[in-house]
């Protein structure tokens, strides 16, 4: 069987595919790629089933050797893809032959990206799901130097696309697009959250992206209704836009709670929340209301 042999894994590199939708009621997270687009193109790139499990990589770093020929495809940030150390394409299909090495270097624009192996990352599933879990722990643990990994067969009928999208611009300012959240009655000025720019915080991980205004910005921050009522925990949704007391507000990425109790003033658009899985500390974004 060929496998992937991890050689240096960067920040955080992980398994990732669909997740485990439909478990939510036994508090189980949906988890899965952070940026959904990016995984689904780099499988079907080499030919696999759209949701087969690839490996998530956080900020480069990452290193791999094949030890039997293999199709690859690296997608997601703007990163430089070395084969054996020469430049490769980002978002092409990428033959290895055995022994080759792949490595990611550091993006120049986003954060995560995707490598997806011709018939998939084949580690042993959890409910249904080869996904890491990074909250619940569920799935297969991070990738670590040495790990040894398995490449089965979820490849399809190849190929199922021939190119690769443009590649996206790269704003100064990233523009998430959202939908009114369920609670923004809960919120003094829910109005607030589009007004001037947010900055993304250095404690965003895969279960949040967290924001502040700029040091000094006279931008207000979003308080919560004097006097309104305590709200009970409720269902999550993926890429709730959510406000805790402290004003600051946090996006909801792939391995989030299934419940929380602090007001949602927004839900991001599906487009959206894979852009919010590619920012990276000190980002700044604003929100416009679909």
């Amino acid at each position: 069987m060929t496998s992937l042999t991890v050689l240096a894994t960067g920040p955080l590199a992980t398994v990732q595919d669909h997740g485990r939708p439909g478990y939510a009621d036994l508090g189980v997270p949906g988890s899965g790629g952070a940026d959904r687009g990016a995984l689904a193109l780099a499988n079907r790139l080499v030919g696999n089933a759209e949701w087969a499990a690839v490996v998530e990589t956080t900020l480069g770093g990452f290193r791999a050797r094949v030890d039997a020929d293999a199709l690859v495809a690296v997608t997601g940030a703007d990163t430089v893809v070395r084969h054996n150390g020469v430049p490769a394409g980002l978002a092409a299909a990428l033959v290895l032959r055995a022994g080759d090495e792949l490595a990611l270097d550091t993006p120049g624009w986003g954060l995560r990206n995707y490598i997806a192996v011709r018939g998939g990352i084949d580690v042993e599933p959890v409910l249904g799901s080869r996904a890491t879990d990074t909250l619940s722990g569920l799935g297969p643990p991070p990738l670590g130097t040495d790990d040894r990994l398995p490449v089965g067969h979820a490849a399809s009928d190849w190929p199922t696309a021939l190119s690769a999208p443009a590649d996206r611009d790269h704003p100064r300012v990233v523009v998430l697009e959202c939908h009114e959240g369920p609670r923004a009655g809960h919120l003094e000025s829910p109005s607030d959250l589009f007004v001037g720019t947010w900055l993304v915080g250095s404690d965003s991980n895969r279960v949040g992206v967290r924001i502040d205004r700029a040091e000094g910005s006279a931008q207000p921050l979003l308080a919560h209704r004097a006097g309104a009522a305590e709200l009970r925990s409720e269902g999550i949704a993926h890429g709730s836009v959510q406000v805790p007391p402290s004003g600051r507000p946090v996006i909801f990425l792939a391995d989030h709670p299934v419940t929380g109790g602090y007001p949602v003033v927004a839900v991001l658009a599906a487009g959206a929340v894979d852009l919010a899985a590619q920012l990276v500390p000190g980002s700044e974004i604003r929100f416009r209301q679909c």
